[in-house]
């Protein structure tokens, strides 16, 4: 199962923190805009979901 962000709960006003947390490397940003998960690079360790202030990651639903 991959883990997502929720573009509703995401603010996109701001860098994103979990771009620091991720130690992969596998999250991303353009600007401000929704961050993304790179499945490739994504272990899902589930630190991002822990740490993320909006609860804006979680798991896919397939």
């Amino acid at each position: 199962m991959a883990l997502s962000i929720d573009p509703h709960r995401c603010p996109q006003n701001h860098k994103c923190p979990m771009l620091s947390i991720c130690k992969y490397d596998a999250i991303t940003q353009n600007g401000y805009g929704l961050p993304v998960i790179d499945k490739e690079k994504c272990v899902e360790c589930g630190k991002c979901v822990r740490y993320c202030g909006m609860q804006a990651v979680h798991k896919e639903k397939n």
